[in-house]
């Protein structure tokens, strides 16, 4: 069978980047252990450094070609910007289209005959979605996708889930991808429940909702040298102890709190902790949530204490965890964060968020606080910048945890996966060809 698979290789794409990458080196060791289907990976960046391995023993790289007049804007402006910010470009272009305004209607499908002769013309009979994108159902071509998470239904609240639009957006994607998907990926059995729970009424089943665990990053190299923790440290001044929150600066992950917080302890314990946050603030809500933190951070006096690194190279985060003191990542989101699995394998105690979903994703392996409380993080903090035997003890769960589910699970549950789809996909066909024309 000919499988195509479109990964979103744009670092600063956050979990989904990370999870597309962990897709293709799975999917890669199968083809080394002797599959036999053809794989073809559409990509944006064609030319990125982690594809070079996929030319070659029935993998193909292509380049994004779908036609759309959206899709060639979008090349122009990377052309003229560069990689990093053409995403809001993108946005604001589209809001100078014509159309601004008009939401989908999540009950009618807006299908894309161009984008399904294309797919056709690359004789693929299933495609695998890692990112969610209406390019799923428009096209009509058998495909297995990733739901993240269905915010937008749990916390409508956050405006990054619901401003502008964006919640009839994902509305639309969501019933309809979940709707026509031969199979849908959930990254837990929390994740599976929210699926069944919106969108069991648009006809989508248990047995078509396959659990698919998160793996760290799969370029975060464990065994760090001196050598290359002095450099990074150099690089990015890093005091000698602080906490690290690799983390997108949107509402829901929560990054004024966590500066609240230090200012709490600094002002009832004397204690300057330092803290480390990277990742983009790009975009209008981004943009106000960065400049909503860094105004705290300034009427507490700790602008000394935040280090705001911008988007990290990938080379360099492994150094930063492994000299954390401890990973702070009081998110409203889940159901699971890929972060803390990338803590634990590091060896770098966790604090998060006592909600559902990361509950069951951590047990006893972190602290867990209520997200909304200043003090709750506050005290969460404090306890692990003070007490060594805690942190050793979280650290060694966190290791143990991660271990119940290695990459060659994941890879067997992946693969697993796809032989039903593909087996469903034949059967589809089979029953296709008995209608009488």
């Amino acid at each position: 069978m000919r499988i195509g698979i479109i990964p979103d290789m744009i670092g600063s794409g956050g979990g989904v980047y990370q999870y597309s990458l962990t897709m293709l080196r799975a999917l890669h060791d199968w083809k080394s252990d002797g599959c036999e289907d053809e794989f073809i990976v559409f990509a944006d960046n064609a030319h990125h450094a982690a594809l070079m391995r996929f030319n070659g023993r029935n993998w193909t790289v292509n380049p994004m070609q779908c036609p759309s007049l959206h899709k060639q804007a979008l090349d122009i402006l990377r052309c003229i910007i560069g990689e990093g910010p053409h995403r809001e470009a993108w946005r604001w272009l589209r809001g100078q289209l014509p159309g601004k305004g008009i939401l989908p209607n999540a009950d009618v499908v807006q299908y894309r005959p161009e984008a399904t002769r294309w797919l056709n013309n690359s004789g693929v009979d299933l495609m695998i979605y890692p990112n969610p994108t209406s390019l799923s159902f428009e096209t009509g071509v058998p495909y297995i996708m990733a739901v993240h998470d269905l915010q937008h239904r749990l916390q409508p609240e956050f405006p990054e889930v619901s401003a502008n639009g964006e919640w009839e957006r994902r509305e639309y994607l969501f019933r309809n991808a979940i709707r026509n998907a031969t199979l849908i990926l959930a990254d837990s059995e929390v994740g599976k429940e929210d699926i069944l729970n919106f969108y069991g009424s648009c006809g989508i089943t248990p047995d078509r909702v396959k659990v698919l665990p998160f793996l760290p990053a799969c370029y975060l190299g464990i065994h760090i040298s001196e050598g290359e923790r002095q450099r990074v440290r150099k690089i990015y001044h890093l005091p000698e102890r602080y906490l690290f929150y690799p983390a997108q600066l949107w509402p829901h992950k929560n990054h004024t709190r966590i500066i609240r917080a230090l200012g709490l302890l600094k002002r009832e314990h004397s204690l300057r902790i330092p803290a480390v946050f990277c990742g983009s603030h790009s975009g209008e809500i981004r943009k106000r949530t960065f400049h909503e933190a860094m105004s705290v951070s300034s009427q507490l006096g700790l602008e000394e204490e935040i280090h705001y690194l911008g988007y990290l190279p990938d080379g360099d985060m492994s150094a930063i965890y492994a000299d954390a003191v401890a990973l702070v990542m009081p998110t409203f989101f889940g159901p699971t964060n890929i972060p803390v699995l990338e803590a634990w394998a590091f060896g770098c105690p966790v604090l998060t968020s006592d909600i559902r979903g990361i509950r069951e994703q951590v047990e006893n392996a972190a602290i867990l606080v209520d997200p909304r409380s200043v003090e709750a993080i506050a005290d969460g903090i404090y306890r692990l910048w003070t007490d060594e035997n805690l942190r050793c003890t979280l650290a060694a769960l966190g290791r143990q945890r991660l271990g119940r589910y290695t990459p060659e699970d994941y890879g067997q549950r992946l693969v697993a996966i796809l032989e039903e789809a593909k087996t469903r996909v034949c059967g589809q066909k089979s029953e296709s060809n008995k209608i009488p024309a």
